[in-house]
């Protein structure tokens, strides 16, 4: 329990000193081992130089008394062998040799003290005493002096290897001390600034805030702390750093004045001996920081102003307009067609499209305009100092037609147009919120009307916009809600006997509003990114409406489901298809998918892919209002058309004057040419019945049959109308 131990350290008792005792007379030999364990030493003896030698050899001791005669090895040699070993003992000569010249002869050959014989007992203990006293101050003067050098060679190599500049100043403000950093930082030699003044470091723009803190004379609290300033660097040394693409560099300074002591006394006066500080790069801190501020006020995807940076220009603008009297316009821009490149190539053709259609607008601007990213293919302009709305027109016709040309991205061809609204401080809005709400409400506006072009914000556009938000609210939850339902329009064969087909139509049994129309809703469901989920629907809902009619026997050949123009664009639709045919038990030789010219030709390449795809299951393919687009024989060939429907524009124009009977009568004859079914939509009088007959199309839908109607009243006319066979209607091309 005599032991106090630490986490570090163990502190054990002090160990008695280690004694050897030299003497060939074995008498006095015995009792100078006595006469020293009693005083508390531990005494080794030996009789003769030889094992003196051999003892030193092996044992390490505190002292070593010696007789200097002996008669094999005698005590000078004992001496002479302690030094050339380099032995730390120290050596008390015991001698009964009086001469001057014996006594000097010893402390030359490294004895500690030397003590004639006879002694008296309390002056050998004594001499020992202080023997040992020399050897303990030598030893912690040795350890004081090793660990010095250790503190000071750390201290070297701690300021020398620092990443910090630390620099010494005397009391005129002058550099005495720089470590290696300040060349490798700022381009300076340490040679080039000793003797130099410190202002000569420091940026001219900050010499006012680094006086009295670079050459800092105060202490402790009061002392310089982590004060930002900048520092000159070498031209010549600029680029070798991240910080040199300008002449400074930011640092962090904490500084401290020298005295000559601290005062130990009152009466003691401190003497200034300069200043010692130590200056830190901050640069890559503040770069982060400019990244930061940078980010929290920029679009990162094209580099513009976002809605913060943005609002607060406006409001400023805002605010020096009424002081003079100005106008300002706020342009809201909303890409149209840019969801299709998007959801077709993917993101990273639609970002370089983005990227793109910034620069061409920027073009279109004023340096005092603004052009900022609000997010999505949504951009918004701010026109400060505008002198009537003309100005603003003459602005968006521009932005209008420099997106006209196309776009060449990674080797596509892309076209995107562009809906603008416009309000205008003060008739259309004092604060920022109000004009950017009305610019964007004239835009939905345009969206709605025209699809491309540019409107003014007028109050009536209120209602709209507000039914267009209502409207979209309420498609998100007509899925949800079971909202929409499936009409049903069958298809005839030429002599308008037979149902050779049926065309399963989208309605939306609206809550409020009533019965909608694809043509109400279908743009605002791809607008919103909802179409693939109402695709999904129709699908499923149809094929198993199909399959139920199968079953009861009463099912003509086909049904017909329309594609919108993204469903084609989306990757998984082909296995959306099979899944739901699968599910249900359907056969694809039952199903018929029809699409749009102006679909096929978006993309040749991957409507081939898709299509392709989906005849080898046995599905036929349609092309839906033919004639209405970029019709072309090179595309009737290369793809697996089985279809073409013609448009109910071109029926409703069969009469003897007109020049449609010639339209309707070249698509006929193409048709039967190129062994295509020919089905002609929106067949409504008799007339139009009996021409089209005698032209031999296959199929006529329309209201002279029938209008669409729910699945529960076609099933009636299903049963009471035997349904065509395959063999009734033309085959399609490669089908026997």
């Amino acid at each position: 329990m005599g032991h106090h131990k630490t986490l570090l350290h163990i502190h054990m008792p002090p160990q008695p000193p280690q004694i050897l005792a030299i003497d060939d007379e074995p008498r006095l030999l015995s009792s100078l081992k006595q006469l020293l364990a009693l005083n508390g030493y531990v005494v080794t003896t030996a009789g003769d130089g030889q094992s003196a030698i051999a003892q030193l050899r092996t044992n390490n001791y505190d002292i070593a008394l010696i007789d200097l005669k002996m008669p094999d090895i005698d005590g000078r040699e004992i001496m002479r062998y302690v030094t050339e070993q380099n032995i730390h003992t120290d050596i008390i000569v015991i001698s009964g040799e009086a001469s001057f010249e014996t006594a000097v002869d010893a402390l030359r050959l490294g004895a500690h003290d030397f003590l004639l014989k006879p002694y008296a007992p309390e002056q050998l203990i004594k001499r020992i005493e202080n023997t040992l006293e020399r050897r303990r101050l030598k030893t912690e003067s040795t350890d004081i002096q090793e660990r010095l050098k250790h503190s000071e060679k750390l201290h070297r190599f701690l300021v020398n290897t620092s990443p910090d500049i630390i620099y010494v100043l005397n009391e005129e403000g002058n550099f005495t001390f720089l470590n290696p950093r300040v060349q490798q930082l700022l381009g300076f030699s340490r040679e080039e600034l000793i003797g130099k003044h410190y202002t000569s470091l420091v940026h001219e723009e900050d010499l006012e805030l680094a006086r009295y803190a670079f050459n800092e004379r105060r202490t402790g609290t009061r002392a310089t702390r982590n004060l930002e300033l900048r520092l000159r660097t070498k031209d010549d040394h600029r680029g070798t750093h991240k910080s040199f693409a300008t002449s400074a560099m930011c640092i962090e300074l904490n500084a401290t004045g020298l005295y000559s002591n601290a005062g130990k006394s009152a009466g003691d006066e401190r003497r200034l001996l300069g200043t010692y500080g130590v200056a830190r790069d901050i640069s890559g801190r503040k770069q982060a920081e400019a990244i930061i501020r940078y980010q929290a006020y920029h679009d990162l995807l094209t580099g513009l102003p976002n809605r913060t940076l943005f609002k607060d220009r406006l409001n400023m603008v805002i605010a020096q307009a009424k002081r003079v009297g100005q106008m300002v316009a706020v342009m809201f821009i909303d890409l149209d067609r840019f969801k299709i490149v998007n959801d077709t190539l993917g993101h990273i053709i639609g970002d370089q499209l983005l990227r793109a259609v910034g620069r061409r607008v920027q073009t279109c601007l004023r340096e005092g305009d603004t052009l900022a990213r609000l997010g999505g293919d949504e951009f918004v302009v701010l026109l400060p100092q505008v002198t009537h709305r003309d100005a603003a027109a003459t602005v968006c016709r521009k932005i209008i037609d420099s997106l006209a040309p196309p776009f060449m991205i990674d080797q596509h061809e892309l076209f995107v147009g562009a809906s603008i609204g416009v309000s205008v401080f003060p008739t259309d809005g004092a604060t920022d919120e109000e004009l950017i709400k009305n610019a964007d409400i004239a835009m939905y506006s345009v969206k709605n009307d025209t699809r491309g072009g540019y409107a003014f914000y007028s109050s009536n556009m209120n209602s709209q916009f507000s039914q267009h938000l209502d409207l979209e609210m309420g498609l998100r939850r007509a899925l949800t809600n079971h909202e929409f339902v499936i009409h049903y329009q069958p298809q005839y064969d030429t002599q308008g006997l037979h149902v050779c087909g049926i065309e399963a139509l989208l309605r939306w049994q609206h809550p409020e509003r009533g019965l909608l129309y694809p043509g109400d809703f279908i743009h605002l469901a791809e607008e919103v990114g909802l179409i693939g989920q109402v695709t999904e629907w129709i699908l499923d809902t149809s094929i198993r409406q199909m399959k139920a009619w199968v079953d009861e026997g009463i099912a003509p050949p086909r049904i017909a489901i329309n594609l919108s123009t993204l469903d084609l664009k989306r990757s998984n639709l082909v296995d959306e298809i099979i899944d739901s045919l699968d599910r249900h038990g359907l056969p694809g030789q039952n199903l018929e998918l029809e699409i749009t010219e102006n679909l096929i030709v978006q993309d040749i390449n991957m409507a081939t892919q898709r299509l392709n795809a989906l005849a080898r299951h046995g599905i036929s393919i349609a092309i839906d209002d033919f004639g209405t687009g970029y019709s072309s024989l090179s595309y009737l060939h290369q793809l697996p058309i089985h279809t073409l429907k013609i448009d109910r524009s071109f029926v409703q124009d069969i009469d003897p004057e007109s020049t449609g009977r010639s339209v309707v009568d070249a698509i006929i004859a193409m048709g039967h040419s190129l062994d295509l079914t020919i089905v002609a939509e929106g067949v409504e009088t008799q007339e139009q019945h009996a021409w089209l007959a005698q032209r031999e199309c296959h199929g006529m839908q329309g209201y002279l049959f029938n209008r669409p109607m729910p699945a529960e009243e076609l099933q009636s006319i299903l049963k009471t109308s035997r349904p065509a066979t395959h063999s009734m209607i033309a085959a399609p091309a490669g089908e026997e």
